[in-house]
């Protein structure tokens, strides 16, 4: 029998290791942690959403969905849409229900992007874009936000564009530093992309957490925007069930046509029963997302005071569920060192903002998780006082 201790020669992804959200988390478990790291909440989503999928099940929902979404859902994410942006959005072409909104990235990129075609990411960077870049053959660019306020420099990516950018991929609100964005990047944005065949990926999972009166700059509320860009989001995180793993994209016929091709053959349909009962819940509690900004800035607000006498040093993120934390009062250590450290001695785990960067600035900044119980976020806060 033919024997080979190479089947596989060579990776496609020889940069990529297991994903800092595996690592923190099972360092947690096995030091009994609380894990302020990986972006989950520790409550339930709720009771009627969960109870709806308990009814799906069991009146027959059990079977492959339509490729592209639940029709029910489909046309609840379009007056989503209209009401939240003034963005009309035909729920049978322009709008397709994913296996998370990871698999909705993939799908974009995987859609647009070929060999040699050159892709423009913000560092600290979510860990799916690079990947989702170079398996198809593409070169990313990674420009860095300022500290501390993580602004994105225009003028660099001005001269960073060249007639090989295909794509630019965004996060706003942005994880891991909680920034969002702001009018003058829109105007800067869309000055960039003006007269170019440019693709925009716009991950905006957390379009219902933001601070402050500050509202969610979707790309769907600007027509030039949206007519280039795959605008992606979350039900997951919206209603606290990140673990159903279902997203959606919105983008125009012309990009969405290609992204089918691609989803068919990944996942060809996403979860039924889940799909049934969010619309349900969809239809059922229409506003329910309007509330997550001032639960979620409860929670922001609580940890910050919690930590307010300690020795770290943070200023209030302006969206998401992320708060960075400066630990440079504390420690000279790595910030990896220094996140496995607070894990196994303080009982807190946390993720280091470094391993975002293709190049780590000197700063020693954590991301801790505050989507969680308010007892979970007292309990963790008494430990890392005592830093």
């Amino acid at each position: 029998m033919w024997k080979s201790n190479s089947l596989i020669q060579a990776s496609k992804l020889p940069a990529s290791g297991t994903t800092i959200f595996t690592v923190m988390s099972k360092m947690a478990r096995d030091h009994g942690a609380i894990n302020l790291s990986q972006g989950y909440p520790d409550f339930d989503g709720p009771d009627a959403l969960i109870e709806a999928v308990g009814w799906h099940m069991n009146h027959g929902h059990n079977q492959y969905a339509p490729l592209a979404g639940v029709p029910e859902l489909l046309e609840l994410i379009a007056t989503k849409i209209l009401d939240l942006y003034g963005c009309s959005v035909e729920p049978t072409s322009e709008i397709v229900v994913t296996p998370g909104a990871t698999e909705a990235i993939f799908c974009a990129v995987t859609a647009c992007v070929h060999p040699g075609d050159e892709v423009i990411v913000f560092d600290p960077a979510y860990d799916t874009y690079e990947p989702c870049v170079t398996l198809n053959g593409g070169i990313t660019h990674h420009i860095p936000l300022s500290y501390p306020d993580f602004r994105i420099d225009w003028t660099r990516v001005q001269d960073t564009v060249n007639p090989r950018t295909r794509m630019i991929m965004l996060n706003t609100p942005h994880n891991p530093t909680g920034s969002i964005w702001r009018e003058e990047d829109i105007t800067a944005l869309s000055s960039v992309v003006e007269g170019t065949d440019i693709i925009l990926v716009s991950d905006e999972v957390y379009e219902h957490i933001t601070f402050d009166g500050s509202e969610h700059l979707s790309l769907l509320r600007y027509p030039n925007l949206a007519n280039r860009a795959y605008c992606i989001s979350s039900f997951g995180k919206t209603y606290h069930v990140t673990g159903w793993r279902i997203g959606y994209c919105i983008a125009p016929p012309k990009l969405m046509t290609e992204f089918l091709r691609i989803h068919q053959f990944i996942n060809f349909a996403t979860n039924g029963p889940l799909q049934y009962a969010i619309a349900d819940f969809l239809r059922d509690h229409p506003r329910y997302h309007l509330g997550l900004n001032e639960f979620y800035e409860q929670k922001r607000n609580l940890f910050c005071d919690l930590l307010e006498p300690s020795s770290l040093r943070l200023s209030p993120s302006a969206g998401t569920f992320f708060q960075l934390a400066d630990y440079s009062l504390i420690s000279d250590e790595p910030d990896t060192e220094f996140t496995s450290r607070l894990t196994r001695e303080h009982g807190v785990a946390a993720i280091p903002v470094s391993v975002f960067y293709q190049d780590p600035p000197d700063q020693r900044v954590i991301r801790f998780c505050f989507a969680k119980q308010d007892d979970t976020l007292r309990e963790a806060a008494g430990r890392l006082l005592k830093l």
